[in-house]
């Protein structure tokens, strides 16, 4: 399928061509099929691999057909599914029905990569009624990021790009979370933003960068897959100016959905987007289908090494 009707037909930045170029040359063995893009990762010491179709397409029977004749083609021990299927108020019973089809296909829930809900933002809504709809906390740090001078602007170039890097770096340290390596990120930004499917937003302070973030923009979504920002400057609420020019910028654009990548609760992240007053999405969730008798041995081995990480988090911060 030649790249221009395959980006076509995919309605996830994750199922672009780019995306996939971006995932071979970072190491991962990738399979394009009628239905989307799979990448394969290998399980160090031995022959096997893992299958992720992220972000893909509603499953049928016949791809979940496909897909098992893949997994014994390419040595797979399950293929992970997180289809980009939104389960609306309207759709519940046909939500039910598609669970029950993979079900019968021999799909089981499985360990998630995304969080099952995200947050939307109607960006068809005319400015000023999107600002009334956010809370009064976050109207009022925009207000006051605007009256201390912050600024915020795309900036592509690369020392903006470095900068977001360093402020990556800053960030995962003072966090002390797992996050992708600067090599995945430098791979990302070489394939996504030429394609300008990747964009960086800065926010400037005394004409520094203090907090920058990359959206993805596809078809006719704005997405807010990347951020980070420094703690020196966190009292002139750069971050809540930022989404408030992020929203702008996606409008201006003529987008029509701001997908704020991702919702958990409890966390802090999700308590700042909350504060933007966005719909809360939910999809139709994570499911492996097994095609190996090793993957309930793997699932096992995937739940003590995560425990493990976790543990070490506490004692040695994540580095990036």
């Amino acid at each position: 399928m030649k790249q221009a009707v395959f980006n076509k037909l995919s309605f996830h930045p994750l199922q672009s061509w780019e995306w996939g170029e971006f995932r071979k040359e970072a190491g991962n063995d990738l399979v394009r099929l009628p239905y989307g893009q799979l990448t394969l990762h290998k399980i160090p010491l031995t022959p096997y691999k893992v299958g992720m179709f992220t972000k893909g397409p509603k499953p049928n029977s016949q791809m979940l057909f496909d897909l098992r004749v893949l997994a014994k083609e390419e040595n797979l021990i399950f293929i992970k599914l997180e289809p980009n299927v939104v389960v609306s108020e309207e759709g519940k019973a046909k939500s039910e029905k598609l669970k029950e089809l993979l079900k019968k296909g021999g799909a089981v829930p499985g360990k998630r990569l995304f969080t099952p809900t995200s947050f939307w933002i109607d960006l068809t809504k005319p400015e000023d009624e999107l600002l009334k709809s956010f809370s009064s906390k976050t109207r009022y740090n925009i207000r006051l990021a605007e009256k201390r001078g912050v600024k915020v602007i795309e900036d592509n170039s690369d020392k903006a790009f470095e900068k977001y890097l360093q402020l990556t770096k800053e960030t995962v340290q003072r966090q002390g979370f797992y996050a992708h390596t600067e090599k995945y990120h430098r791979l990302m930004w070489k394939h996504l933003r030429p394609a300008k499917i990747a964009h960086l937003l800065t926010a400037l302070y005394k004409g520094r960068i203090i907090t920058a973030w990359i959206v993805f923009i596809w078809h006719d979504f704005l997405y807010y897959p990347y951020g980070a920002s420094t703690e020196k400057y966190k009292d002139v609420m750069a971050n809540n100016l930022m989404m408030w020019e992020a929203i702008k910028f996606g409008k201006k654009l003529g987008l029509k959905t701001f997908d704020l990548w991702g919702r958990e609760e409890g966390k802090g992240f999700t308590k700042f987007k909350e504060g933007y007053n966005p719909k809360v999405v939910e999809f139709t969730g994570t499911w492996d289908l097994p095609t190996s008798p090793f993957y309930w041995p793997y699932r096992v081995a995937e739940t003590l090494r995560w425990v493990f990480l976790r543990f070490k988090s506490r004692l040695i911060k994540p580095q990036f």
